[in-house]
């Protein structure tokens, strides 16, 4: 039998102002021209908080202390491509003006009121958001 590796994404509900700020893919060769949460993969070594940090100041310029995030939920997911478990954290307070750090990636970073979300949203997203409203810790999403 070969050898499993799961890959892991980390993905941070950034809220204001009862607003979520989303990023949009672009050049990116997977599910461009959706909208997603600041998100990346894990790196070896590297802890989920400190990899949800990292992605959100790699990605929107934000700094985000270990403190002000909140594991939101977990979900194993199964795409064409490969099977992930994947970390949710909300944060509510950062330092650092938000911008478009990877214009390369992203061709629009904005604010969305949380009750008029894009229809291009990642249903990932769609999902990971409505499973913390309701108080589900975790989920599945791809699976039959």
């Amino acid at each position: 039998m070969s050898e499993f590796r799961l890959l892991s994404v980390v993905h941070v509900f950034m809220i204001r102002n009862q607003q979520l700020l989303l990023l949009r893919r672009f050049n990116t060769g997977h599910d461009d021209g959706y909208y997603a949460l600041p998100a990346g993969r894990l790196e070896r070594g590297e802890g989920v908080m400190t990899a949800a940090i990292r992605e959100v100041q790699e990605e929107c310029g934000a700094v985000i202390a270990h403190g002000d995030l909140e594991m939101t939920g977990v979900m194993h997911i199964k795409t064409s491509n490969d099977e992930r478990v994947d970390f949710f954290f909300i944060a509510k307070q950062w330092s650092g003006e938000i911008s478009n750090a990877e214009p390369h990636k992203c061709d629009d970073l904005r604010w969305f009121p949380l009750d008029r979300l894009p229809a291009n949203l990642l249903p990932v997203a769609g999902q990971a958001l409505d499973q913390y409203r309701q108080g589900v810790w975790f989920s599945e999403h791809g699976w039959k």
